[in-house]
């Protein structure tokens, strides 16, 4: 048995390492090519004959708005994170913890409207950033105020997280005097570290991977690009000779906040998901 048990963990591991190098390969295709320093086609070879660090001096330099797009997409993603975060918690609260007329109608009605793909509402949304002129030159701002505006139907994982804390704890709380605020910033926020982490990290995803509304929004104004938006117009040149390996020094510089705050925080963001898909 033992013998058995070996050989199939073996297999497993085999099958897990393939699997790995299969996902990871376009990924090291994307670092080789960030530091290729001659001119040639978009996928004529994998590995640079000529290694140079022009691609990244290139964004760095005074020809290129990539800093702009950036700190644009930098400050957008932590305003969302931070404020849907913060509507998030609140909602998931309420809905958690206090019953109130209308309850189980408002959280099936944000069941339903979430099912629905949230570009079917991007013509209305742009006319009315349009009448609030918050749309290229203010579409960073306009950015924010509707990845915000509709977080808190995003109330179910972290809803299913405070429901698994007793209510014991509540009532315990209400007749030493405490306030519902005071019992979830005082009681509840600290002992739900993994969940809030969580939402704070999709929260952050979110603006800085959005391609299809900042592009909509932006609408042609490069000061308002994230960096989805700008790199993409760069492949749309057709010049994959001078702007493909930029592109690729772009992606390379665009996934380290990522990568670095998902390998710190995967201990509490598993945990985050784990706990609120206990109770709906």
């Amino acid at each position: 048995m033992k013998r058995r048990k070996r050989i199939v963990n073996t297999i497993c591991y085999i099958v897990l390492i393939l699997i790995s190098v299969i996902w990871l390969f376009p990924f090291f295709g994307l670092v080789l090519q960030s530091f290729r320093g001659e001119s040639g086609g978009m996928v004529s070879y994998l590995v640079p004959q000529e290694w140079s660090m022009k691609n990244y001096q290139f964004l760095f330099g005074s020809n290129s708005k990539f800093l702009k797009w950036y700190s644009n997409t930098l400050i957008i993603a932590l305003f969302v994170s931070v404020l849907q975060t913060i509507v998030i918690i609140s909602v998931s609260y309420a809905l958690s913890r206090m019953r109130f007329n209308g309850r189980k109608a408002l959280m099936n009605i944000w069941l339903v409207l979430g099912m629905f793909p949230g570009f079917l509402t991007m013509i209305c949304l742009y006319f009315l950033l349009k009448a609030l002129h918050l749309t290229e030159a203010g579409a960073i701002p306009g950015l924010i105020l509707i990845s915000v505006a509709s977080s808190g139907m995003g109330y179910y994982v972290c809803k299913g997280y405070f429901d698994t804390i007793p209510r014991a704890l509540d009532e315990a709380a209400i007749i030493d005097g405490a306030t519902r605020a005071q019992i979830l910033w005082k009681m509840i926020i600290p002992m739900s570290k993994p969940i809030i982490i969580y939402t704070a990290l999709v929260a952050f995803m979110a603006p800085w991977c959005d391609y299809i509304f900042a592009s909509y929004v932006a609408f042609g104004y490069e000061n308002s690009y994230n960096v989805a938006v700008a790199m993409t117009r760069w492949v749309w040149t057709n010049d994959y000779q001078g702007f493909f390996t930029r592109f690729c020094a772009g992606g390379i510089l665009v996934a380290i906040p990522v990568t670095v705050l998902f390998m710190s925080l995967q201990k509490y963001y598993v945990e985050g998901v784990t706990g609120g898909a206990v109770k709906g």
